[in-house]
């Protein structure tokens, strides 16, 4: 008799939680070329400054969020995140997720929101459920990306045409509104400061691809705004060091509404950090990331960001590619990164304050503009329709509406079209009995092939029996006229479900109402359970009329056509 052992689960929840967490082997690569890490995060830095800015300001909560976001959760996603190379911190998709809430809720909402999101993180991550990203559909992804990218390049346009007070609901309603503004009263010092600055990031990508060039062209577009006394809008002053941890803003009575929200928040980091995470084991040699740790490590930084102002926050593929590019070998790149940015935020509060928010909008201008993947998005059109259909409706959705929404449309239409191509692709086809070669060298007279030919007919099913194929081979099926004896042969379907199954026992039950015996043959072990357990060909089974192939199947319809050797009957 066995007994029953409550705790026996127990080590195993405690070696899938010690997985999660940090292990001396993580800093293993760190020993080999500190320098050369430290370097490479010192550039990843000096890339991400104007990019935390950027979307602090963006975010709603300003550039001090921003830089909270890179120290904190660029810190902490470095120690506890699953990748050696990945940078963390405040990133543009995020921030289009955040403005809806920040208008709604304000700067509370948006940190409890992170909060939530840093939870949902560490949930999936004990769950396991980071290995489901790699089913993400590709023009699905493409197709948010190209939409955030217009989305922030929209949430620009007030910026750069330095109109402040825009309204609208949808972010386009705001940027046509700032058009309608700048129009009205038009001050080009704003917009060409932007185009500049945008213009400097693009063409020297283009020429120095390893300089950072959006810091020079920021630091070029401040010092130009103060000494030519330019009227434009600037930063302003920025308090010294990061805020004190504080849980004032927890208030228990706002979750349930914020909820929602956290889970999109949660669902965008996971998805984008463990994109992320993939893209940085292709630019380097060696590197697998452990996607259930990165979930974990950005759920921890999320948790953390927000006690210090921060916005929930996600890891960044340009920042990590400037990382990897830079020669990082380690997490302790990505650590120094966020050390550079934290020296910054306690010394150089005041320079920052003169900014000019047109020079950080040109930055995310340029910013969109390296997002997009004009060659993937032409292969992703011109692959196939359906992937051309996906593609197209997620862009337009995210610009449209929302990116939460534009994933689950994406996925849900990328979906369907799989599951009708898939049923496409099922066939059932009628077999020449001649072409089964124990059956052909058994009907040596033409006679015994003629009333094989005319009374028994095989049909073949290739391809999965499932729901969405079903009901198309019941209605073939069912036209089947001028025959004593059909044989279904089952050994090339691939899966049954529990919709194809009855479907099956539909055409057997509809055949034998018009006086037509149905055998069956090849059925698979899994697929017979299946059979089995929904009561379908029971009686058949019963009658001896399953086989376990089609020669034998043949055999015994041949003994029900001709009993004797003299005397040929058939089936009533």
């Amino acid at each position: 008799m066995s007994v029953l052992r409550p705790h026996a689960a127990a080590p195993s929840a405690r070696a899938r939680l010690r997985g999660l967490l940090p292990a001396r082997a993580d800093w293993r690569p760190a020993r080999r070329s500190p320098g050369r890490d430290l370097l490479a995060g010192l550039t990843v830095a000096v890339v991400a400054l104007p990019l935390a800015l950027a979307f602090g300001v963006s975010s709603g909560l300003g550039a001090q969020a921003g830089l909270a976001t890179a120290v904190v959760a660029g810190a902490l996603a470095a120690v506890f995140g699953g990748s050696n190379l990945q940078v963390s911190g405040p990133t543009g998709a995020m921030t289009v997720v955040l403005l809806p809430i920040m208008r709604q809720y304000g700067a509370d909402g948006v940190l409890m929101v992170g909060l939530l999101a840093g939870l949902v993180l560490v949930a999936l991550a004990v769950a396991r459920v980071g290995r489901f990203a790699r089913y993400m559909p590709m023009p699905v992804i493409e197709g948010f990306t190209a939409g955030i990218a217009v989305v922030i390049a929209l949430q620009q346009v007030p910026a750069a045409l330095g109109v402040a007070g825009a309204a609208g609901e949808r972010v386009w309603q705001v940027a046509a509104d700032a058009v309608a503004r700048f129009a009205a009263d038009p001050h080009p010092a704003a917009p060409l400061m932007a185009l500049a600055v945008a213009a400097v990031m693009l063409l020297g990508a283009r020429l120095r691809p390893t300089v950072p060039f959006s810091l020079p062209a920021v630091a070029a577009a401040t010092v130009v705004a103060q000494a030519g006394g330019l009227d434009v809008a600037r930063i302003g002053a920025l308090p010294p060091g990061l805020p004190a941890p504080s849980l004032g803003f927890a208030d228990p009575g706002v979750v349930t509404v914020l909820l929602p929200s956290a889970l999109a928040v949660a669902a965008l980091a996971a998805l984008e950090s463990l994109l992320c995470a993939s893209v940085a084991d292709a630019m380097s040699v060696g590197e697998r990331h452990d996607p259930d740790r990165e979930l974990f490590g950005q759920g921890v930084a999320n948790l953390a960001a927000p006690l210090f102002g921060g916005i929930p926050a996600t890891a960044a593929i340009a920042r990590t590619a400037v990382n990897v590019r830079s020669g990082a070998r380690s997490r302790l790149s990505a650590l120094a990164h966020a050390a550079v940015l934290a020296v910054i935020v306690f010394t150089a509060g005041g320079l920052v304050a003169s900014i000019p928010l047109a020079a950080l909008a040109g930055v995310l201008l340029a910013t969109t503009v390296r997002m997009v993947e004009v060659g993937s998005l032409r292969a992703i059109a011109r692959s196939t329709r359906s992937d051309a259909v996906v593609m197209v409706l997620t862009f337009a959705v995210t610009v449209l509406f929302d990116l939460v929404t534009a994933v689950a449309v994406g996925v849900g239409v990328a979906i369907v079209l799989a599951l009708r191509a898939v049923a496409r692709s099922v066939r059932v086809e009628r077999v020449p009995l001649e072409g089964e070669g124990e059956a052909a060298t058994a009907a040596d007279d033409a006679e015994e092939l003629r009333l094989l030919g005319e009374h028994i007919v095989a049909y073949r099913f290739d391809g999965p029996l499932f729901f969405g194929a079903a009901h198309r081979f019941l209605l073939e099926l069912s036209e089947v006229a001028d025959v004593r004896v059909v044989i279904l042969r089952m050994s090339r379907v691939s899966t049954v479900d529990a919709t194809g199954a009855v479907v099956l026992g539909d055409v057997i039950t509809r055949l034998e109402r018009r006086g037509i015996v149905v055998l069956l043959s090849g059925i698979r072990p899994g697929h017979d359970q299946v059979l089995a357990s929904l009561g379908v060909a029971a009686h058949l089974r019963e009658d001896g009329l399953v086989f376990p192939d089609t020669p034998a199947a043949i055999r015994h319809a041949r003994t029900l056509l001709n009993p004797g050797s003299s005397a040929r009957e058939t089936v009533r």
